[in-house]
């Protein structure tokens, strides 16, 4: 049986999975790296530690189960998407920490963009929204703040990449400088719909495109991993931005079908086929994947503090020992009496697009515990994600039937419950919930023919548990609403601060 290893690197950890070729997970290896806050709203990742942390756990896993790269069909990676960073093409050094996706340092940029008039051009080309989420003005402020990064640039001795270009250049010695098209729509410099880097756009960011890797697409061989590591000689066959990969690890493969991520942030993925669909609705038109030639498309709602704000509760507040704690503490109460957590720790993100709002617990009378508080941090999680169905609903005017799901916090039975009764839609997660790596490991399989098509690879999903609705949608609706009340009482808090 082929087994396929995928690199899942993410916003908190670096992770390799094996799985085989029935879609199941044979070995699993992870390791947490270090977050650098250099200032309120920044947020930085030292790029070598994100590197030797995937490599680690790759040796890691295949060690534990006694493969050798010879073993290996391909290799797929899946990457916190937006995550930029600068190195140098002749040594390979970074220039500077990554530029973490969570990072705010450029909403004033964005502001400036906004207000000059730019934003209807980029959103018809990109997609996509000026907020700092974007890989855009991370790429200029690097450029305008690295000693000597514009001058390496105009030399031709700089490179540029999210998280899979930086990966792809150091699993292959340096031999790659890559990305794919889902990756590349999350930039504000793809024009989406040609399929390639915008000049217009690269002129108002002052990014030159010598800097910049070349698009390719998602599934196919890129080269192999250079024989000095301990992957040496593996195929790189698959590369997919994280939430991309869990729309395809869902086998979300018609227009229509939809999933979402319960990650560090919550992420909200429709595939809508060949058509790039403009969103009335402030969400986002990305590009879902590139296979064979053929981009398909996705509209996607992103929530920054999703999983994130269970951490807190943990590393923040002390309130509980691990994650999984939160869910016993939640059910110690009927509801969260009257508390409303909005966790806009680093902004907020669709529908509201506010960087300067901050996060607000509201609705504390004397009779509210940690508990109360557990409760509506688990509620906030859902009602952020109920915000961007709603969206999506509107852009496309169709209902959904049903809502896949899938991260680490779709392990919570409570959360999910929740969601359903928010959404007034069945909630369904899989058995298989490792589904953002599924999906880059599909995707290598593909390109090396591990399996021949996607209707071989749907075939495989299958249901775990059901979450049907148990209250009301008058009730579901005085929910949403008493929640859009607390929404709009942080916006704005960090703007003139």
């Amino acid at each position: 049986m082929a087994l396929i290893l995928a690199l899942d690197q993410g916003t908190t950890s670096s992770r390799a999975i094996v799985f085989d070729e029935s879609g199941s997970v044979v070995g699993l290896a992870q390791r947490e790296f270090k977050q650098h806050f250099p200032q309120p709203g920044w947020v930085e990742h030292n790029p070598e530690e994100i590197w030797t942390s995937q490599l680690d756990v790759a040796a890691e896993v295949l060690a534990r189960l006694k493969l050798k790269p010879a073993d290996i069909a391909a290799i797929g990676v899946t990457n916190q998407r937006e995550t930029t960073l600068l190195w140098d093409r002749a040594t390979g050094r970074p220039l500077h920490n990554a530029i973490v996706w969570q990072d705010r340092r450029t909403a004033a940029r964005c502001d400036e963009l906004r207000a000059a008039g730019s934003e209807p051009t980029a959103v018809q080309k990109t997609g996509l929204l000026f907020d700092p989420y974007f890989s855009g003005t991370k790429i200029e402020w690097l450029l305008d703040n690295v000693p000597g990064a514009r001058q390496a640039a105009a030399a031709g001795r700089l490179a540029c990449g999210t998280i899979d270009s930086w990966l792809a250049y150091k699993l292959t010695g340096g031999a790659l400088h890559v990305t794919d098209a889902s990756n590349a729509s999350r930039t504000l410099l793809m024009n989406i719909h040609a399929g390639d880097w915008d000049d217009d756009l690269l002129r108002l960011l002052r990014v030159p495109r010598s800097i910049l890797p070349e698009i390719r697409s998602s599934s196919e061989v890129y080269g192999e991993v250079h024989s000095r590591l301990p992957l040496g000689g593996i195929k790189l066959a698959g590369l997919i931005g994280d939430q991309q990969g869990a729309l395809f690890g869902q086998g979300c493969y018609r227009p229509g079908d939809a999933k979402n991520t319960y990650g560090t942030g919550c992420f909200m993925l429709m595939n809508t086929g060949p058509q790039a669909v403009a969103s009335q609705h402030r969400l986002l038109s990305t590009v879902a994947w590139r296979l064979g030639g053929a981009t398909e498309y996705a509209l996607e709602g992103a929530v920054f503090i999703g999983g994130a704000a269970v951490g807190w509760l943990r590393d923040g507040l002390g309130v509980i020992k691990t994650s999984s704690d939160v869910e016993a503490l939640a059910n110690s109460v009927p509801d969260s009496g009257g508390v409303s957590f909005v966790p806009a720790f680093t902004g907020l993100g669709a529908p509201d697009w506010d960087p300067y709002a901050r996060g607000a617990i509201i609705g504390i009378t004397r009779g509210v515990t940690v508990a109360h508080i557990a409760r509506a941090a688990l509620d906030g999680v859902a009602l952020q994600v109920a915000d961007l169905l709603e969206g999506m609903h509107r852009d496309l005017g169709a209902e959904l039937s049903e809502l896949r799901v899938d991260g680490g916090a779709s392990v919570n039975d409570t959360l999910l419950q929740i969601q359903a009764d928010v959404l007034q839609i069945p909630v369904v997660r899989p058995r298989v919930t490792e589904t953002t790596a599924l999906g880059a490991a599909y995707l290598a399989g593909l390109a090396v023919g591990v399996w021949p098509d996607r209707d071989a690879i749907r075939s495989k999903w299958q249901v775990d548990r059901r979450f049907e609705p148990r209250i009301s949608a008058d009730e579901a609706a005085a929910r949403r609403a008493t929640w859009r009340r607390a929404v709009d009482r942080t916006k704005g808090w960090a703007q003139n601060a």
